[in-house]
């Protein structure tokens, strides 16, 4: 039988990793999402996950970059409020689905790192655990803002590395 899931908002997280300068690694989180998963238990193949991340609750711990990211530079979070992802296929190894970002929708892989069994938390409730990681290039989604730097070099990567950790709770 087919159970629906809920993502838990409060417990779960979507983070990205991006090179900066050539030198280090920037990260960030989005504060807002919500979604689903459908799957039947045993048949991991059969699922079905739909996520929705609020463009504008980007945070990366400075306040004016994160303004940068929500501008027509970036997310454009005033035109294109949701970045979404559905899935078309599940198998054990990975997550294959829909990305729509800045209003394009391009494919995006997932490899699913962990899916928990089934328990009960302090409340009663029955959750999973599910994580994924993923890569994504910018520039496919319409983001080519960079500088050159004096060495020749970009300032932004254009490959940009998303987390998903979920906790789910069964509806029901």
């Amino acid at each position: 039988m087919t159970t629906r899931w809920s993502i838990d908002p409060m417990h779960s997280s979507v983070t990205f990793a991006v090179r900066h300068l050539l030198i280090t690694t920037v990260r960030g989180a989005f504060d807002q999402l919500a979604g689903t998963l459908l799957f039947e238990p045993g048949r991991l193949e059969s699922a079905s996950a739909e996520v929705e991340v609020a463009a504008a609750s980007i945070g990366t711990r400075q306040a004016q970059r994160d303004e940068h990211l929500r501008s027509s530079d970036f997310f454009d979070a005033a035109n294109h409020p949701t970045i979404r992802f559905r899935s078309t296929r599940f198998s054990r190894e990975e997550v294959v689905g829909e990305m729509t970002l800045r209003g394009m929708t391009r494919e995006m892989r997932f490899a699913l790192t962990e899916w928990s069994d089934a328990l009960q938390d302090h409340r009663g409730m029955t959750r999973i655990g599910v994580s994924a990681t993923g890569r994504l290039k910018r520039s496919e989604f319409g983001m080519t803002y960079n500088r050159v730097l004096e060495s020749g070099g970009l300032a932004l990567a254009d490959e940009v590395e998303l987390t998903i950790d979920l906790s789910l709770v069964r509806e029901g």
